[in-house]
């Protein structure tokens, strides 16, 4: 019999703070757009428990999965590789962890503390309420094709994952739908450097929308999936709030409509629960010399103004705009590879990276630390067809993307380690959800 329980907790930091995810500006908050939220389903059923996490925050780092993943296994005896923590990856929230990247942006002030200690005690509290609400209920696994709200960020035409993945939880004394997973495979980037309000972006027009939608409160966790090469530049007419209600109602229309259709046929109460995480040694990227870095820095610069002054348009220009940005990371990040810098933190932060997966009925839920690119969304779906869903930012950061072979611009640059890693990622989670499959 399989019981769930959910909660949400409101992680806004107080007061004025530094909003990340935007190189070069100062960018203080000036007051509340929503709420940053740490959102909690529990899971239980033949007396495993599993607790899914989702996080208001631009990164987290492994250590914050660990101290956060600690406390719950001693409050509620829930294995440690049952829970999974991820970042819905708003870029307008605190600075929650140390970026290399970062270092050489005068405008970064470094670290929140306080809004660090909000998120850690509001994930904890998020858990165990959902942990100590679990009561009967029932399982249904659905997904929706979504179009409009965002596609490649450097070529429309590339490779996307318009598929948004949809676990229900409603419960059995009066059928009321108690939680909605999402996983989706999107920068939430609608809102950009001039926004200095507080916000979850899109994610949370998604949650407003659904609310009114299903005339109730459920408990909605945001889990964005691969999306290292994926956002909604080529969708939007601006970066304005208005906007992010727009594309949180289409993505809020599709997921409605498509739980409106699930049978009663669907909906189960005996499930079998499962999850486990390995690790595997990332493969460390070669950087390239400086005077390599400085002429692709002059290159960047050189497109992107050549664009501007052809009006090319919001896609392409701020496509262009962000491949300085990486360039001028790839220059900083050769500099600290050849001090030893790069090195040392590798050795100390990010020898292992720890892959996860979740078994919930007849579904899998593969978790990666870092921003991976879409293509690992679409091989294991491929590999595993409607029975997976592939969520990153999970229980970590890699300080960056984890790209593909012969990727270019912005993420390429922006990245301590080899494309093969991903590949070690793909491997380590297809073993992971074989060997979860076979125990029924």
């Amino acid at each position: 019999m399989l019981r769930s329980g959910s909660f949400a907790v409101d992680i806004t930091p107080p007061g004025s703070v530094y909003l990340t995810g935007y190189p070069h500006v100062n960018r203080m908050s000036t007051g509340v757009h929503d709420p940053l939220l740490a959102s909690a389903v529990c899971l239980e059923s033949g007396g495993i428990t599993l607790l899914l996490i989702a996080l208001d925050i631009l990164f987290f780092s492994s250590d914050t999965a660990a101290r956060i993943r600690k406390k719950l296994c001693t409050a509620c005896g829930i294995k440690p590789e049952h829970i999974l923590v991820s970042a819905t990856h708003t870029h307008s929230g605190p600075l929650t962890i140390e970026m290399l990247s970062f270092a050489a942006d005068s405008t970064v002030p470094g670290v929140n503390h306080l809004a660090l200690e909000i998120l850690e005690n509001g994930a904890v509290t998020a858990g165990k309420k959902a942990w100590t609400f679990l009561q009967p209920s029932e399982f249904a696994v659905t997904s929706a094709v979504v179009r409009g709200a965002g596609c490649n960020r450097h070529d429309p035409k590339g490779p996307a994952d318009p598929e948004i993945g949809i676990i229900v939880m409603r419960r059995m004394n009066d059928k009321k739908i108690s939680a909605i997973s999402l996983v989706y495979c999107m920068h939430p980037t609608v809102l950009h450097e001039d926004s200095t309000l507080i916000s979850s972006d899109f994610p949370g027009a998604v949650r407003c929308g659904l609310t009114r939608k299903l005339q109730s409160e459920p408990v909605i966790c945001w889990y964005t999936g691969p999306e290292g090469n994926q956002s909604p530049r080529y969708h939007v007419t601006g970066q304005t709030f208005a906007e992010s209600n727009r594309l949180g109602c289409i993505i809020a229309d599709a997921v409605s409509h498509a739980i409106d259709q699930i049978s009663d046929t669907g909906w189960s109460n005996d499930i079998v629960l499962g999850g486990v995480i390995e690790s595997i040694v990332p493969v460390r990227r070669t950087f390239p010399g400086l005077t390599a870095a400085q002429a692709n820095l002059a290159a960047c610069r050189n497109e992107y103004e050549r664009l501007k002054a052809s009006g090319a348009g919001h896609g392409p220009v701020r496509t262009a705009e962000c491949a300085v940005f990486g360039a001028e990371e790839t220059l900083y990040l050769c500099a600290r590879s050849a001090d030893g810098t790069i090195p040392t933190l590798l050795d100390n932060q990010y020898a292992a990276l720890g892959i996860q997966v979740l078994k919930i009925g007849n579904i899998f839920l593969a978790a990666f630390p870092g921003e991976l690119f879409v293509e690992y969304s679409l091989a294991l779906k491929e590999r595993f067809p409607g029975k997976v869903f592939a969520v990153c930012l999970a229980g970590g950061d890699t300080q960056g993307y984890i790209a593909v072979p012969g990727a270019s611009g912005y993420e390429a640059d922006n990245s301590l380690f080899d494309p093969w890693t991903g590949t070690l990622m793909l491997e380590k989670a297809d073993f992971l959800i074989k060997s979860l499959d076979n125990k029924k």
